[in-house]
């Protein structure tokens, strides 16, 4: 199991953030640094599921929402 990830595979550390601009543009970081931009049905998707969201489920779905972090080994 890659460090940092419990045994269901959510993360342990509150490694991603994002940030939600007027325009419903998202900015989604890990460890401080951009690495993704949703604006657009996948930004208001994303800004839906976070409302009723928090914690590791939370971490989860920013992790996906990359798209650089879905196969576990980063």
């Amino acid at each position: 199991m890659p460090p940092g990830v419990d045994r269901r595979g959510k993360p342990d550390e509150e490694v991603f953030a994002y940030r939600v601009t007027k325009e419903r543009k998202v900015f989604l970081s890990w460890r401080g640094r951009r690495v993704a931009v949703l604006s657009g049905a996948k930004a208001d998707r994303f800004i839906a599921e976070m409302q009723i969201t928090d914690g590791k489920e939370a971490q989860l779905i920013m992790a996906k929402a990359t798209g650089h972090f879905k196969r576990g080994n980063e």
